[in-house]
């Protein structure tokens, strides 16, 4: 019967806390530099101009600089979180247009090996989300009220999901249907979503109330 050397095992199980402890550390400091980028890309692309969507402003402030896209993908994280998990990556994006890339990773895959179907559908409904939000002002807000999916086939590789829309005038609350495609490398389409977005003025601001001295 074979011994266990009990300092060998110790040994070993300092060797792993130690890589542990390394990994965390390293973990931090990505993420504290992660952090300090977008806060100096937030200054540096300052207020958005009021005569156009701000997030469309940003995009063509940053989208110009070199490595600004991957910027503007780091950026839409931090606004966004859960949009955020599947790494979206802006390759257009238009008034009314939005094409964004999604990679292929483990993280996004199910046990099937091909990309998550609440993956690709966070894929379509931000391209449908920027497509729309690009053409309006800054005064419109909008909501997701509903999804419709159809998953045409397995999708693997990376995807691109293109959404064409019409931006329209929000006077008043109002409810509009917009369709995004998701294609694989082979252009096949994987996934079509209908998503309804709620759209409606913002309600001016309410001033705060004065206290008076007794």
């Amino acid at each position: 019967m074979t011994q266990r050397n009990p300092l060998s095992i110790q040994q070993q199980g300092a060797a792993t806390t130690e890589t542990r402890t390394t990994e965390t550390r390293t973990t931090a400091r990505d993420a504290t530099a992660r952090d300090a980028t977008t806060r100096d890309a937030t200054a540096l692309l300052g207020p958005a101009p009021a005569a156009i969507a701000p997030i469309l402003a940003r995009w063509r402030r940053v989208s110009a600089w070199p490595g600004g896209r991957r910027l503007f993908a780091i950026m839409l994280g931090r606004l966004i979180p859960y949009t955020g998990s599947v790494r979206p990556y802006v390759l257009e994006l238009e008034p009314g247009y939005a094409r964004v890339r999604m990679t292929d990773r483990r993280y996004v895959r199910n046990h099937l090996r091909s990309v998550h179907a609440i993956a690709s559908a966070n894929l379509a409904e931000v391209a449908s989300g920027l497509a729309m939000t690009a053409g309006l002002p800054a005064d419109v807000r909008g909501i997701v009220t509903a999804i419709e999916l159809a998953y045409h086939k397995k999708a693997r590789g990376t995807l691109i999901a293109e959404c064409r829309c019409d931006i329209p005038v929000v006077a008043t609350r109002i409810e509009v249907p917009v369709t995004s495609t998701v294609r694989d490398p082979a252009g096949d389409i994987v996934v079509t979503a209908t998503v309804r977005w709620l759209l409606s003025p913002t309600p001016p601001a309410t001033p705060s109330a004065t206290r008076t001295p007794t």
